[in-house]
């Protein structure tokens, strides 16, 4: 029977997907639903002012399931919270490596880097950023995920400086610079969130003018 149902049609045309596949897929897609539902609950509860008394149990409360169900798609508290450092990847560090990836000068990249730089973060990822750096001082593997994240968005600034040293016949390293505009840009983040007087503007263009130049003439 399982070889009848296998055997291509008459015309040559591939046998119709089975029963069982298509359940499975249907099976599949709604598993991804679930599973997509529950990394945004999640994300509502670390944002949101109780993210210490975070649980899986919360999580499935909010999704309207059950608490086994919860477990089926993440071993615990952890697997959940590391899906959130990863589901939120694409929103903060996506834009910057398309803004240095993207074909032109250093000038020119650096622009764009400004222009990201300038934007004030949301305050729900603002937020949801505290929280994991929260649970990353007290959990090993939130911790490994977060630093990972990082390393990505560091990696953003550094290749910027490496257009500009490739501009200068490699005339410099440019991971300190690199690295450093990344720190000051975490600092800028965390001070706009606390003070609205302070020009983004202003301050990111004489951090990327002033780290290009000591580069550049750096014995």
């Amino acid at each position: 029977m399982a070889a009848e149902l296998a055997a291509p049609a008459e015309d040559g045309r591939p046998p119709a997907p089975s029963r069982t596949t298509a359940r499975t897929a249907r099976t599949s897609a709604k598993g991804e639903q679930t599973r997509a539902r529950l990394i945004a609950a999640a994300r509502t509860l670390l944002a949101g002012e109780g993210f210490a008394r975070f649980s899986t149990r919360n999580v499935a409360a909010l999704c309207g399931i059950s608490h086994g169900m919860c477990h089926y798609h993440f071993q615990d508290r952890t697997d959940l919270i590391v899906a959130v450092v990863e589901d939120i990847g694409p929103e903060w560090i996506g834009p910057m490596e398309a803004a240095v990836d993207r074909p032109g000068s250093f000038t020119e990249r650096a622009e764009r880097v400004i222009a990201l730089l300038t934007q004030p973060e949301g305050p729900d990822l603002s937020r949801l950023h505290s929280a994991l750096h929260w649970f990353a001082l007290n959990d090993e593997r939130v911790r490994a995920a977060v630093d990972g994240e990082y390393r990505r968005w560091r990696e953003c600034f550094v290749r910027l400086f490496q257009v500009l040293a490739d501009e200068h016949a490699g005339a410099f390293d440019p991971v300190p610079p690199g690295t450093a505009l990344a720190a000051a840009a975490d600092g800028l983040a965390a001070l706009q969130s606390l003070d609205s007087r302070v020009d983004p503007e202003a301050t990111v263009r004489i951090l990327v003018a002033g780290l290009a130049e000591a580069a550049v003439r750096r014995p």
